[in-house]
This record gives structure tokens, C-alpha cells and sequence, in this order.
């Protein structure tokens, strides 16, 4: 498997980043011999990067991933965990408080079955807490060797380049990396996401890489939710977000580009978004071990330009006035002559 530097950090992290939400989820997910082959099969192949947070079936995906990894593999992964969301039925059992975290982490501790953390998240915003807290809380922890990378996930722009400056300014270095949705069917942190992380310097994961499903090619008919499936197990969160007009005509879109040439859409999807060279990892989330090795042979898949090309234009987000007022500013500095080295205007 491909690696990529996370980031600023220095540090490796395979292409595919095992995403482990279905380990243990009870009706759309997979049992716990089957998530501990996928975890497996994942690290034979080359992986070195782990996924999970607390809340991930209330715990039971961090005890599979610490009851599958011995010694002698742990020291060769990265595991990364995250905490924001409700873990508990009191008052202060969520959000980024110094209380929350640091149960958060001492549990994720406990059912990880190892002595530290290797990238933590904070899985949302928390608006309540002010981020000098919140900040001074990851340093703590740091500094006992809990954790060893700060990181987030679903931060707004303008939040996530304060809270990594304020780390820096702090001594702390700065986040590691952010993960977010991202796909051919939603493009939008295209829009200030992703440029303030280029900024940064901070690494980026894409989560979500098939629309949780809908680019994978097993659905055509597209008339209603198929019974049983994943979106119908989820319809609360996936439906909202993929299942319409533009969304459907993106995969169908992406099927025909496949069939051209003679990929998969699901491959052809994950190649598109290792096409990117602002994206450290991909995160998957396989409920079954040919789920998994399926999507791991997208790494193989060389992509023509003019398939990438068009596969750019049919998902192109509709873009408000101040991103598309933004991109032609940046065009004119652009033309104006060349940057200094290494610099990006994004």
C-alpha cells in the first residue's frame, strides 16, 4: 500500500485509512469475527493507519481493535480515536470539556488496551468551551503521553485555523490533521475547508468516500430506498445527505466513466479522490473482508485525465458568490506573475 505524509507531522500513514463505525454496529454493521478479519487483512495488505472513536457502537469498535492487535502489532499502526459526541446519560457526558475529554481518553484507553492515543480528535465543535480550555486539555495530555497528535474532525473553517493557531502559539504544534466528509457527490469543503488546512499545513481525510454507498454501483434504481440496506438502516443521516437528484445522477454518471474503462464505480470513485494531492488518506468503512479488498485494489487504478476531467465536471458543487468571487481573485493574482517557492494561493 501507498503512503502519504499526514500533514506537517512527519509521520507516514497508508493511502486507506481503515474506518471502524460498523465494527460491532448492531443491524447495518459487522459482527466481531468479522471486523477482526477485516482489521487483519487491512494490516496484511500494508495498512497503518486505524480509525474508531468512542461512540462507535458505544465502545464495542474500540474493544474489537483492542482485543484483535497484539504487541508486536500495535508498534507497527497508528490508532486514532475522537471524542465530542454524547458517551453516557449525565449532563456533561459530551462536547470538548476538560472533564469529557479526559474520561474520553482514559476509556478509549481501557477498551484500546494501550498505553497511548496516537491521533486524537475532537470528533465535533463545542461552541460551550472556550478552545484556550479545550487547547490546554490535548497539551496535558500530550505531555503525560496519552496522546501524541492532536487532531479534529467537522470544525468549521474559521474554528479550525484559530484552534491551530492558538496550539502553535501555545508551543504545541498545531493540529495534525482533520478528517471530513468528502466525495464526488459533496465537494463543499472545497470551498474553505480544505483551503485553510493546505494553509495550515494540516493534514487532510476524506471520510464518507462513497457516499455511504451510493458510489458504489449496487444501486440502480434509484425510485425509492432499498429495504434493508445501509441507507435504510440509516436513513436519519445518509438519506439527508446523498440520497437525491444530484447525488443519483453523479453515480450514474461515474458508472458509465467505470464501464468505459472497465472499472469499478466504487474503484473508480477512490481513485478520483487519491488523485488529490492535498489528501493524506482515505478512510473505508468495509463491513465485510471482500468489501475491504475490493476497495484496496483502487489503489492500482491509473485514471485517464480525460475520465478524471470529466468526472470533475459532473460533480462540480454549485458555487455561492463568495466562492466563486474567491477562486477568480486568486486567478488574477495568479496571472499577475509566479509566487514565491512552494507557496499556494487556495
Amino acid at each position: 500500500m501507498n503512503h502519504r505524509y499526514l500533514g506537517k507531522t512527519g509521520l507516514l500513514v497508508s493511502e486507506f485509512t481503515l474506518g471502524t463505525m460498523s465494527f460491532g454496529a448492531p443491524g447495518w454493521g459487522c459482527d466481531r469475527k468479522e471486523a477482526s478479519g477485516i482489521l487483519l487483512d487491512y494490516l496484511e495488505a500494508g495498512g497503518n493507519f486505524i480509525d474508531v472513536a468512542d461512540v462507535y457502537a458505544k465502545g464495542e469498535a474500540e474493544s474489537i481493535i483492542g482485543e484483535t492487535l497484539d504487541s508486536a502489532r500495535r508498534c507497527k499502526v497508528l490508532i486514532a480515536s475522537k471524542c465530542g459526541f454524547p458517551f453516557g446519560d449525565h449532563a456533561n457526558a459530551l462536547g470538548s470539556t476538560r472533564k469529557h475529554i479526559v474520561e474520553s481518553v482514559e476509556g478509549s484507553l481501557k477498551r484500546l488496551r494501550t498505553d497511548c492515543i496516537d491521533v486524537y480528535y475532537l470528533h465535533r465543535p463545542d461552541p460551550a468551551t472556550p478552545m484556550d480550555q479545550i487547547l490546554e486539555t490535548l497539551d496535558i495530555l500530550v505531555r503525560q503521553g496519552k496522546i501524541l497528535y492532536p487532531a479534529f474532525s467537522n470544525l468549521p473553517a474559521w474554528r479550525l485555523a484559530l484552534a491551530d493557531q492558538g496550539a502553535k502559539n501555545r508551543g504545541m504544534g498545531g493540529f495534525a490533521c482533520g478528517q471530513y466528509l468528502y466525495n464526488l457527490a459533496d465537494r463543499s469543503c472545497e470551498q474553505e475547508i480544505i483551503p485553510a488546512m493546505i494553509h495550515q499545513g494540516i493534514g487532510f481525510l476524506a471520510w464518507s468516500p462513497l457516499a455511504g454507498g451510493l458510489l458504489s454501483g449496487k444501486y440502480h434504481d434509484f425510485a425509492e430506498v432499498p429495504k434493508g440496506s445501509r441507507f435504510d438502516h440509516r436513513k436519519g443521516l445518509d438519506v439527508p445527505r446523498f440520497w437525491n437528484e444530484r447525488s443519483k445522477a453523479i453515480a450514474q454518471g461515474l458508472a458509465e466513466a467505470g464501464m468505459e474503462m472497465g472499472a469499478a464505480p466504487a474503484r473508480l470513485a477512490l481513485a478520483w479522490l487519491l488523485s488529490k494531492d492535498y489528501l493524506s488518506s482515505v478512510i473505508l468503512g468495509p463491513r465485510t473482508r471482500d468489501q475491504l479488498a475490493d476497495s484496496l485494489a483502487a489503489s492500482s487504478i491509473r485514471v485517464p485525465e480525460e475520465i478524471l476531467a470529466r468526472l470533475e465536471e459532473i460533480s462540480q458543487p454549485a458555487k455561492n458568490y463568495l466562492w466563486g468571487f474567491n477562486e477568480e481573485t486568486n486567478g488574477q493574482f495568479l496571472a499577475r506573475g509566479a509566487l514565491f517557492p512552494g507557496a499556494r494561493i487556495v
